[in-house]
């Protein structure tokens, strides 16, 4: 295809970095819907975990300050502990996942919180002097136990497995795009003549 004084080396297409760029650009604004769902559930579990934390410290405090139940309180405690611990779990850090490989499955994930729900649950104070601290209490062990369950019937339905091989995927696309995107750009440092 010969234009106006035009040589032959001019006749394949060329993609200019600002095409390939928005080329680019489009397929990083449409994340896996499957993924998204998964972090908006971990957010509703961090949530969760949260609400049992502040649950658990209020009942603590109301423990010791009265000095009715010193058990409570220390069991408190521990339910604050571990409610920690499954904000933290939640996180996916590699250092949590590397010390507690349990965790790495959805399943002992959600044995975790089931178990929080459950401690977040125990010694109601139904005396009735703050009967709104039971009804929260109820609010975050019932969510905390709805989560938990969601997580261990996926763990059995090996959900998991899909959303680390997914989460895989996702990396290895970015990291594609990442590298045609240098690429692009070392070529169009190269004159035309040379290609």
């Amino acid at each position: 295809m010969r234009r106006g004084g035009e040589g032959e080396n001019m006749a394949v297409p060329q993609l200019t970095s600002s095409s390939s760029t928005r080329r680019l650009s489009l397929r990083t604004t449409r994340p896996d819907p499957f993924l998204s769902l998964c972090k908006c559930f971990s957010f509703v579990v961090v949530l969760s975990a949260i609400l049992c934390i502040a649950v658990n410290v209020l009942s603590a405090i109301r423990s010791f300050k009265h000095q009715s139940d010193i058990f409570d309180g220390i069991f408190r405690c521990y339910a604050v502990f571990l409610a920690c611990f499954v904000v933290l779990a939640e996180t996916e850090w590699n250092f949590i996942i590397k010390f507690w490989k349990v965790l790495e499955y959805w399943v002992g994930r959600g044995m975790l919180q089931i178990f929080v729900a459950v401690m977040t649950r125990a010694f109601p104070d139904y005396s009735g002097e703050r009967k709104e601290l039971v009804i929260f209490q109820g609010i975050a062990c019932y969510m905390l136990l709805a989560c938990g369950s969601i997580y261990v019937v996926s763990g059995i339905l090996c959900v998991g497995l899909l959303k680390r091989s997914r989460q895989k995927q996702e990396i290895s696309r970015e990291q594609a795009e990442k590298d045609l995107q240098v690429i692009w750009l070392r070529l169009d440092c190269i004159p035309y003549a040379y290609l």
